[in-house]
């Protein structure tokens, strides 16, 4: 596993990487770059930059397919908190995506046959294209990665999931700070649904993350930490800023920071990426 510190902006060091993945792959319609993708308030930066880079006219979404993580069960795709507006807000109506290369959960199902279904279409589609290329996340306070709670199965798949409280107020701060406004039940893809990615890039940002930080790096495999599942795949990364590290040992610290020191400065690798790949 890599674990990234970077100097400057998680945003733009994970962009870079998913835009070089999309254009080294060269996807066609028939062989498409699969994404898989998160929402919340950590990715945004990284959506920014990825926009400019097709609007630069150096990355195309035309032939990439995305599975994103979750979406709250009980709000329709207008409401404007549902990740469905999320994502078209911040990604999909600002570059090239065809609309049918969109994959996201219907969070209006309506009883227990409904989610089970429709979460079991959503595996199927995932394994319709060979699996997700690159699967990008984010953790909460408490550790999950999408919203896999902590006590998760850590081979679990796409399902319905109860909220904890630690989320339901983390996520409030979307919902005017009102937390009978915010959804108790989601469908989320599972923990093994995540690292049966190829690769798999979590972001982690601010010192409300540093003990779930500490514990995805420093300790064990354990399911009351989801992230900590990232130790077991063959191509994990983790792209933290300096808030997020307040926890971390300070050999752990130094010792990436010396490994990964010609991949901190987020600055410099912008101005290589266009160097390289701006027509």
């Amino acid at each position: 596993m890599r674990l990234i510190i970077t100097e400057k902006n998680i945003g733009d060091w994970a962009a870079v990487h998913v835009a070089k993945r999309i254009i080294e792959a060269n996807p066609t319609p028939e062989k498409p770059f699969v994404l898989g993708l998160p929402t919340g308030g950590t990715p945004v930066g990284m959506y920014k930059r990825l926009v400019q880079f097709y609007k630069d006219g150096i990355l195309s979404f035309e032939n990439v397919v995305t599975f994103n993580m979750d979406e709250y069960v009980g709000l329709d795709k207008d409401n404007p908190q549902s990740y469905w507006r999320y994502m078209h807000d911040n990604l999909f109506d600002h570059v090239n995506i065809k609309p049918e290369n969109v994959n996201m959960l219907n969070g209006m199902v309506k009883n227990e046959e409904e989610e089970i279904e429709e979460c079991r279409r959503y595996e199927e589609k995932i394994a319709s294209y060979g699996g997700i290329d690159l699967f990008v996340g984010g953790i909460g306070p408490d550790g999950h990665i999408a919203f896999n709670e902590p006590g998760s199965s850590l081979s679990s798949r796409t399902r319905s999931k109860e909220l904890t409280k630690d989320t339901i107020i983390a996520n409030s701060r979307f919902f005017g700070g009102d937390l009978t406004k915010v959804p108790k039940v989601s469908l989320t893809v599972g923990v093994g649904t995540v690292m049966d990615a190829k690769e798999v890039l979590i972001l982690v940002n601010g010192a409300s993350k540093a003990r779930a930080l500490h514990y995805a790096v420093e300790e064990g495999v354990n399911h009351m930490w989801t992230i900590s599942a990232l130790q077991l795949h063959r191509s994990g990364i983790i792209v933290s800023d300096e808030d997020a590290t307040l926890e971390l040992k300070v050999g752990t610290y130094r010792y990436f920071k010396d490994i990964e020191a010609n991949n901190l400065d987020t600055d410099k690798l912008i101005e290589e990426f266009y160097a390289k790949y701006k027509k």
